[in-house]
C-alpha cells in the first residue's frame, strides 16, 4: 500500500525589525540623525554652519525616517511568504522609495527647498537605502546575539523545573491520591504532562494570556497537593475580562517561573499557611502582573532566585526591547515582582 507524505511547512523567519517597537524607533532615529550630522559636519568647514544646516534638514530627516518605520511596521505584520533575502531587500527599498518621494515633493516647494540645494532625489534614495540595510543588519545581529542567552535561559529553566525534589514530591502526592481520589490523581498527572510539554517548546513562541494562566493554575494545583493548606492563592483582576485574556499574546512560560519562585522561596520555608497574591490589570495598551509572596532573607539569598528573574528579563529584552519591564521590591516582609509588557493581540 502506498504511503502519503504530509508536507511540513517551516515558518518563514522574520528578519524585518519590529519598527512598531519604541526601542527600535529610538535607535533608528538616533542612527539616522547621527549619520546625517556626521556627513554635514564633514562637508562644511565651520561647526556653526554645519549645525545650522543639520537643524534645517531635520524636518526632512524625521519625516523620511518616521514614514519608513511606519511602512516597515505594517509590512512586518503581513509578511508570511517573503523569504529573508526579500525582507532584507525591502528594508533598503522601502526607505529609499519613501525618501525619494518626499524629496521629489519638497523640491516642488521653492520656499522650502532653498535649504536643500545640495540634495537630489537620487542622493536621498541612496543614503536612505544604505542606512536601511545597515540598520536591518544591526537589528538582525542583535537578535542573533541574544540567542545563546535565550538558549541558556531555556536550559536553566528546564533544570529549575525538573528539580528532583519537586518531581519526587509531586509523584508521591499523586501516589497518595491513587486509591482515595483516583480522578484527582489522573488530573494531576495530566497537569504535570502539560507543564513539561510547554517547557519543551521554543521559548520564543507566543501563547494567549488565557493559556498561560491556565498553565499557572495547573502548576499551583500540583503544588497545593503537596503543600496543602500552607499554600494559599489569591487571584485579582482589574479591567481584564475573558476576551482580553483570550486575545493577549505573551511568551510561553512567562508567568509560571515567577509563581514557582514565589512558592519555592515564599511558601516552602514557612511552617504556617502563607499567601501568594496575583494581581492582573490592563491600562489601555499595557498589561501589568504583580505577584506578592512572603519574604525570607535566608531562602531568597539563593542565587537561583536571581537567575530565574534574570532569565525572564533577557527574554523580555529580546521580545519587547524597552517596552517591557520587570522590577522587584522588598517591603514589610513581602517580596513583590511587577511585570509590565505591551498588550499585543494575535493577528487574524
Amino acid at each position: 500500500m502506498a504511503t502519503s507524505t504530509i508536507p511540513v511547512h517551516t515558518p518563514v523567519e522574520i528578519v524585518i525589525p519590529d519598527c512598531c517597537n519604541i526601542g527600535v524607533v529610538f535607535r533608528a532615529l538616533i542612527a539616522a540623525n547621527g549619520a546625517v550630522l556626521a556627513g554635514v559636519l564633514l562637508r562644511t568647514s565651520e561647526l556653526r554652519v554645519g549645525l545650522q544646516e543639520f537643524v534645517e534638514s531635520s524636518m526632512l530627516i524625521e519625516l523620511a525616517c518616521l514614514s519608513s518605520l511606519l511602512a516597515l511596521c505594517g509590512l512586518r505584520r503581513i509578511v508570511r511568504t517573503i523569504p529573508p533575502s526579500g525582507q532584507r531587500a525591502a528594508c533598503a527599498l522601502v526607505p529609499a522609495a519613501i525618501t525619494g518621494a518626499i524629496v521629489h515633493f519638497m523640491s516642488s516647494l521653492e520656499w522650502l527647498w532653498s535649504s536643500f540645494n545640495n540634495l537630489t532625489a537620487l542622493k536621498g534614495m541612496v543614503a536612505a537605502g544604505l542606512l536601511g540595510i545597515l540598520l536591518q543588519h544591526y537589528f538582525e545581529l542583535r537578535t542573533r546575539a541574544f540567542s545563546p542567552a535565550l538558549l541558556e535561559a531555556r536550559l536553566q529553566a528546564l533544570q529549575a523545573r525538573i528539580r528532583p525534589h519537586f518531581l519526587f514530591n509531586s509523584l508521591n502526592a499523586v501516589l497518595s491520591l491513587i486509591r482515595s481520589e483516583p480522578r484527582r490523581a489522573e488530573d494531576t498527572l495530566e497537569d504535570l504532562a502539560d507543564l513539561f510539554r510547554v517547557l519543551m517548546s521554543d521559548p520564543r513562541s507566543m501563547t494567549s494570556m488565557e493559556n498561560e494562566l491556565r498553565l499557572c493554575r495547573q502548576y499551583l494545583s500540583i503544588e497545593q497537593i503537596r503543600l496543602g493548606e500552607r499554600l494559599q492563592i489569591v487571584w485579582e483582576t482589574e479591567n481584564v475580562n475573558t476576551d482580553v485574556l483570550r486575545k493577549a499574546q505573551v511568551p510561553v512560560l512567562l508567568l509560571q517561573p515567577l509563581l514557582e519562585n514565589a512558592v519555592h522561596y515564599g511558601i516552602e520555608p514557612s511552617s504556617r499557611p502563607a499567601v501568594v497574591q496575583i494581581h492582573i490589570s490592563r491600562a489601555i495598551d499595557r498589561i501589568q502582573v504583580v505577584i506578592v509572596n512572603p519574604y525570607y532573607e535566608t531562602a531568597s539569598a539563593n542565587a537561583g532566585n536571581h537567575m530565574a528573574l534574570d532569565n525572564i528579563r533577557e527574554r523580555l529584552a529580546l521580545l519587547y526591547d524597552v517596552e517591557a519591564q520587570l522590577t522587584t521590591t522588598i517591603a514589610r516582609g513581602f517580596f513583590e515582582v511587577r511585570l509590565r509588557f505591551p498588550y499585543v493581540t494575535s493577528t487574524p
